[in-house]
């Protein structure tokens, strides 16, 4: 599973799993989530500590992609709107300045909510 784009200097293959940790650790650094949980462990309400995991890569073309994020937000006064826009700008830009590559979609699922 990896995403390949070229340029001037030649063939840049990156791994989905690595562009999945850049996403990760930009949607931990945004106010109001508390963590990334993984779609199988929906029902078990468990935040995870591997960073990969709750982010989904989905590629469309050679140099575009979807993502899909699953959030656990904090209830901190800022409406759930306001801080998922947050997360998909903070997303896209970190990926693409990453990886080189173009997000077209960044989907952010609320999981659940901790107050």
């Amino acid at each position: 599973m990896k995403l390949t784009t070229f340029n001037s200097f030649g063939k840049i293959t990156i791994n989905k799993k690595a562009i999945s940790k850049v996403a990760a650790v930009s949607v931990l650094e945004c106010v109001g989530v508390v963590g990334l949980v993984s779609q199988r462990s929906f029902f078990k309400g468990n935040a995870i500590t591997t960073a990969h995991r709750g982010v989904v890569v989905t590629t469309l073309g050679n140099d575009v992609m979807n993502i899909d994020v699953y959030v656990i937000m904090r209830h901190c006064g800022v409406a759930a709107s306001a801080v998922a826009e947050s997360i998909k700008q903070s997303v896209k830009y970190s990926v693409e300045r990453f990886a080189g590559m173009i997000v077209k979609n960044v989907v952010v699922h609320i999981v659940d909510v901790r107050i």
